[in-house]
């Protein structure tokens, strides 16, 4: 069997390389293209990680949608409206969470899953000790104009942490990299590979969950969070709805920052006492495992077993 991964390659995909990792070592042969390329894929099932998809199905081809996030505004209803209506119909369906599902208005019988972010299960033995620590704090992720990140570069550039150092990992960030440029204290670097950013981590004091409170992304699992707990990072985070409810479940301790960053000062940061969460459900294999679609494969190649 031959999976096909189809995305747009404008985000951050590290389920990508997970699903390449986990169904690699089942035997199976993982590609990853484009949409512009996929039709030049031999492949068995079309693993699309969605935009807007409205290709006909392929006979012998099966077809998975996988809404990772929901639209942004402005005009996220009519995003989510229209990506339900004109997207193609697939085989089946996954999503980050209910959250994200109730965001669509699906009113079809195709079968649906569930499949949350994840960290490799390597990532929670990594070992920070001994680690030079370059930069004092460090932001991974996305750096798209509706997560405001100049709220966050100006704390650094003009206000309370402008002695600080900041290292941000992302990608298309040029336009924020000329506009901060004269502030020394201030690095951008990546992307990098998922197995690259361990490493990276490593360097900094604390790791930078800074997440503005409205939707779609207060209910949206922050992978930047997940990552800095795998890696022994202190984190520090504005408070929105989906870190409150993590911090229920599984626990940890974390200095919490009003959105204006009125109290993000290194004396707070110093002061705080900082513990993990318990991250054992939250490895990719975990969560591939628990989303239904290892069951829906099985049911359609009877060889393949997981």
């Amino acid at each position: 069997m031959i999976i096909a991964f189809v995305h747009n390659n404008k985000a951050f995909l590290p389920e990508t390389e997970a699903y390449c990792r986990f169904f690699t070592r089942a035997g199976i042969q993982c590609e990853v293209a484009d949409k512009d390329s996929i039709g030049l894929v031999h492949r068995h099932v079309e693993w699309r990680l969605m935009g807007l998809d409205l290709t006909k199905p392929k006979e012998g081809i099966l077809k998975l949608h996988e809404y990772t996030s929901s639209s942004v505004p402005p005009g996220r209803a009519w995003k989510n409206w229209s990506k339900a209506f004109l997207n193609a119909q697939p085989d089946f369906r996954l999503f980050l969470n209910e959250y994200v599902r109730s965001c669509f208005s699906f009113h079809d019988h195709v079968p649906f899953g569930y499949r949350d972010m994840g960290i490799p299960e390597d990532w929670l033995q990594f070992a920070e000790n001994g680690t030079e620590k370059i930069y004092d704090f460090v932001y991974l992720g996305d750096l798209s104009p509706f997560r405001e990140p100049e709220r966050l570069l100006d704390a650094f550039s003009k206000g309370p942490m402008k002695e600080r150092s900041l290292l941000v990992i992302g990608k298309e960030y040029d336009t924020l990299k000329q506009a901060y440029q004269s502030f020394s204290n201030i690095h951008f670097a990546g992307p990098f590979q998922q197995s690259a950013i361990p490493g990276w981590l490593g360097k900094a004091r604390f790791g930078i969950n800074f997440m503005v409170d409205k939707e779609p992304i207060n209910s949206q699992t922050s992978t930047k969070f997940l990552e800095y707990a795998a890696c022994g990072l202190p984190i520090i985070s504005t408070k929105y709805k989906w870190v409150d409810e993590f911090k229920k479940q599984y626990g940890g301790d974390y200095l919490f920052v009003e959105q204006d960053l009125s109290n993000f000062t290194w004396e707070n940061v110093q002061a705080h006492s900082y513990t993990k969460p318990d991250l054992a459900e939250w490895t990719w294999e975990k969560q591939i495992r628990g989303s239904g679609v290892l069951e829906f494969l099985e049911a359609n190649f009877p060889d393949v077993k997981f």
